[in-house]
């Protein structure tokens, strides 16, 4: 690829970021509940996806399904949480997103 096709898809890829910030700026950032275990959340979730996936699921999971969501998590998708945090991530999901 010579210089000048570099250059010029740099600048397509700036001005396509330049184009979607609008976008972007109009979208809040999703905020957990404070509580016992928010930090395990944070800590070992959101390197894989956003934090509107617990507010997202809330409807449908009862404390045998965030648990087994951590679980599929770790197993199926490889995901790196610290097994001491599992305990505290599931308490937090159950009492915060959970069903009752």
């Amino acid at each position: 690829m010579t210089r000048t096709m570099r250059l010029s898809a740099l600048a397509a890829a700036l001005l396509a970021f330049a184009a979607a910030l609008p976008a972007l700026a109009g979208e809040e950032q999703v905020k957990l509940k404070p509580g016992p275990g928010v930090d395990a959340v944070e800590r070992n979730c959101i390197g894989c996806h956003s934090l509107d996936y617990p507010v997202m699921n809330s409807p449908f999971l009862d404390h045998k399904g965030w648990d087994g969501e951590v679980a599929k998590m770790m197993k199926a998708y490889g995901a790196p949480v610290n097994p001491a945090d599992v305990p505290a991530i599931v308490e937090y999901l159950t009492a915060n997103y959970g069903t009752k």
